[in-house]
């Protein structure tokens, strides 16, 4: 795990931080791909808490002090929210962040990479496909109201760690120099793929260009909201918390809609390589936009809510054209198992669009219905 001696160097850093307690176990959690996470457990006083030390991967966040910053802007407006709304379980519907004994956020190594610890959240559980119905209007209740919470929260004030995250100029940009280069000689496999996506680029322009128009308003935007970044009670299934708030930043909503959409309403693997699995489930959609917009209703401008299918079928674009980009250049950003695995997400995203508008008019009637 990045160098890190999972006894000593891992006790150097956990005693950084305001615990009480005698330390009496830790763990690596192999469960993420970008920062490198351990869990440590505590016994004071006969009580029994964990907590979750991560090291911020610095060559993802080129700048971890402003993803800190976020973190800590997000959470404590999250946390007042839920003291106001006298909420009796609110340390598990939001991360808290442990300070260190200095009254820091974080703290650094030897080698200077930023290192952070929150509460242990615990009895919960996280899925990666959805269940059921129900599962899915809870998936889209969590994000409705992790948007709502913050809805009020000015998104300009947080910094840009990941500029230009969801810009679909900047993305086809790059797939268009990796067509132009075909570094790994691989441009003549991905014609039909390549076809379609010039195809939709036009398309594909709409949330970026309303935002930069400022027909939608900026918020605070998670980037990240699929399926296995909500903690889940294990106890009576609701949807507790959003977790994973690196890219949290400034831009549209619709960014967050869109990746609840692509992730939550397919069971499909993100790399399937039977495309005949890969399928727009309407049914969890209807129940997912259905829990969404009970929470979003009240904020969303009448264009926000008019674009949230079409965010659906925006980002699962901007995730083929960035795998299929990175397959050109040889596969350099996304981690691979084989040759043409970001071949075959390329394909499983495209598969995905190409369901989603068979059933374009269900999908455009289902928002109208709900946005009355």
């Amino acid at each position: 795990m990045i160098g890190v001696n999972m006894n000593q160097d891992m006790q150097e850093i956990i005693d950084k931080f305001d615990i009480k307690g005698t330390l009496k176990d830790i763990q690596a959690n192999t469960e993420g791909h970008i920062n490198s996470t351990f869990i440590s457990t505590f016994d004071e006083q006969g009580i029994i808490r964990k907590y979750t030390h991560q090291l911020v991967n610095g060559n993802v966040f080129l700048h971890p002090e402003q993803v800190m910053e976020n973190i800590v802007c997000v959470t404590s407006h999250i946390q007042q929210k839920l003291r106001d709304a006298n909420v009796p379980d609110k340390e598990q519907r939001c991360l808290t962040l442990v300070p260190t004994k200095k009254g820091t956020w974080y703290t650094k190594d030897d080698k200077q990479n930023l290192w952070r610890t929150y509460r242990y959240i615990t009895n919960v559980r996280t899925f990666q496909f959805l269940e059921d119905s129900e599962s899915a209007y809870r998936f889209g209740g969590a994000v409705g109201t992790f948007q709502k919470q913050l809805s009020d929260f000015d998104g300009r004030k947080l910094h840009i760690t990941i500029p230009d995250f969801h810009s679909m100029p900047v993305r086809y940009n790059q797939l268009e120099q990796a067509v132009a280069e075909n570094r790994a000689d691989r441009l003549s496999k991905v014609q039909e793929e390549l076809s379609f996506l010039m195809e939709n680029k036009s398309r594909g322009m709409l949330l970026s260009q309303a935002l930069k128009s400022n027909t939608v308003p900026l918020r605070v935007t998670h980037n990240d909201t699929k399926m296995n970044n909500i903690l889940f009670s294990e106890i009576t299934k609701e949807a507790l918390c959003v977790i994973d708030l690196d890219t949290v930043m400034g831009g549209t909503i619709l960014f967050d809609t869109g990746d609840m959409i692509r992730t939550g309403a397919t069971t499909a693997a993100e790399d399937e390589r039977d495309l005949s699995k890969v399928t727009f489930n309407l049914g969890f959609f209807k129940a997912m936009v259905e829990g969404y917009f009970e929470q979003a209703n009240s904020f969303l401008t009448p264009y926000e809510k008019e674009l949230v299918g079409e965010s659906g079928r925006t980002i699962t674009q901007i995730m083929a054209v960035r795998f299929l980009t990175d397959y050109l250049n040889g596969d350099v950003y996304y981690h691979i198992d084989r040759s043409e695995h970001n071949l075959d997400r390329a394909r499983t995203q495209l598969s995905l669009m190409k369901d989603m508008d068979r059933q374009w008019e269900e999908i455009t009637h289902c928002i109208s219905r709900l946005t009355v």
